[in-house]
């Protein structure tokens, strides 16, 4: 008698943030509950823990919109509505500093969670985890490409021990613009005195498109997302607006190898990519995001399932493998974080006599004028489960289920997410549909449900 893993079946669900700071346990709605069950007929399941746990230890770090922390115990939660497998990569792992990660990190372990993508130096931050399953071993690598330098783990070293973080993969915009532009910037970096070159191993580092150094001029780079240790960012002259990225090399190639070790240890490889950044429009990803999401693909991953932007991206099947470069929202209690530091109320003009609620007041009557992403409208307000079945080891079905987080019921209520019906269900799926066109995906469409076409 063989093992059963040998039959190379496996069906996954997979899923996008979840920030939860609420139980789930106690409530039995039967659009709720027939998502857990969807969730736990996988022999996997997949989530981005886009939530620090943890007892308030440590102290909060950068500026943030939320700085994430749920209660420990909610990771039971996540555990009862069947998930397995969980990112730690994302721009909000270091809200609490290296005590807050740590402390999230114990508390994963203790729970027996498979958890990738943060760790007390960059080797554990990059490295593999494993979850044993009834068909097979599944490995989960994750890395994430947007967050602050300082969130990135630090190279252990004989003399020296790492720093903990996240799994970082640093990337580089090059942006093209017109000849009017680029004389301005040009004017601009001479009167800083900001270089004319980049430093010496930048072009190791990011193999960028050659460029004469007359066409090309560096400006310092204050972005929310910054690419690199080092505040550059490279424009060249051209006849347009336009924008390249691509990743560093290293870092590519470390997570590549990680994936390369898992596909020897694993009977399956799921790569998971946090990522805000988009190309022209937020549903897009970027430049760099596809780059990686095919190479991790070509090293052995079998699925690569993104997150970050709040929102859905399009699906795309790369050598017979899925790519869903965004699942946007699953859980989404950002709202009923208990407390806040005074940076975050800073923000909105409040005081020391204000706490967590009145900023939320606040935010979400801002979000609501404009649209943004705290108020959950929209795109904002939905996602799907996506569940992945290979037999035989190829690529046999990817449905999605569309997931509503009732974005405008009260503040205890909104975020918990129920399979979604009727007109919400039916905007999330077209929205997959749409988005992944491009990718030469076809979406069929059946009453609450989807199906990708192989």
């Amino acid at each position: 008698m063989t093992y059963q893993a040998a039959d190379g079946r496996l069906r996954l669900a997979l899923t996008g943030e979840s920030m939860i700071t609420r139980a789930l346990r106690p409530f039995a709605e039967p659009r709720f509950l027939a998502l857990r069950e969807l969730l736990r007929s996988a022999d996997a399941a997949f989530t981005n823990g886009e939530m620090l746990f943890h007892d308030f230890e440590g102290s909060p770090t950068h500026r943030s919109a939320t700085w994430m922390r749920s209660h420990p115990r909610h990771i039971g939660d996540l555990q009862w509505m069947g998930f397995g497998l969980v990112a730690t990569a994302n721009n909000h792992a270091f809200d609490y500093g290296e005590t807050g990660l740590l402390a999230s990190l114990r508390h994963l372990d203790a729970a027996g969670v498979t958890h990738a993508g943060s760790g007390r130096n960059l080797a554990e931050a990059v490295a593999p985890a494993y979850l044993d399953t009834p068909a097979g071993r599944v490995a989960l690598v994750a890395g994430t490409t947007s967050g602050r330098y300082q969130s990135r783990a630090g190279e252990q070293r004989p003399d020296l021990q790492g720093r903990p973080g996240t799994n970082l993969l640093r990337w580089m915009a090059q942006w093209h613009v017109d000849e009017a532009a680029f004389a301005a910037m040009r004017r601009t970096a001479e009167a800083f005195g900001w270089p004319a070159r980049p430093p010496a191993d930048w072009s190791r580092a990011f193999p960028l498109p050659a460029a004469e150094p007359e066409d090309v001029v560096y400006l310092a780079d204050r972005s929310m997302f910054p690419s690199s240790d080092d505040p550059l960012a490279r424009y060249v002259r051209g006849e347009g607006f336009g924008m390249r990225s691509v990743l560093h090399a290293a870092d590519l190639a470390r997570n590549l190898r990680a994936i390369r070790d898992a596909r020897h240890m694993a009977d399956w490889v799921i790569y998971s990519i946090h990522s805000h950044e988009y190309a022209g429009s937020e549903e897009v990803p970027a430049e760099h995001v596809v780059a990686l999401a095919h190479a991790a693909i070509d090293a052995g991953a079998d699925v690569v399932v993104g997150h970050g932007p709040h929102r859905d991206r399009g699906i795309e099947i790369y050598r017979g493998r899925p790519i869903l470069y965004s699942l946007g929202n699953f859980i989404a209690e950002n709202n009923t974080v208990e407390r806040l530091p005074q940076d975050a109320l800073d923000q909105f003009g409040l005081g020391l006599t204000d706490d967590a609620v009145d900023l939320y007041d606040a935010r979400d009557a801002r979000a609501r004028a404009e649209g943004t992403s705290h108020s959950g409208i929209g795109p904002y307000g939905w996602s799907a489960a996506a569940m992945v079945t290979f037999e035989a080891g190829e690529l046999r079905a990817l449905e999605l289920h569309p997931v509503d987080l009732h974005p405008g019921a009260p503040r205890g209520q909104a975020g918990r997410p129920m399979l979604a019906e009727g007109d919400v269900a039916a905007a999330a799926l077209d929205g997959f549909r749409w988005m992944s066109a491009p990718f030469g995906t076809t979406i069929d469409v059946d009453g609450e449900r989807a199906a990708v076409r192989l």
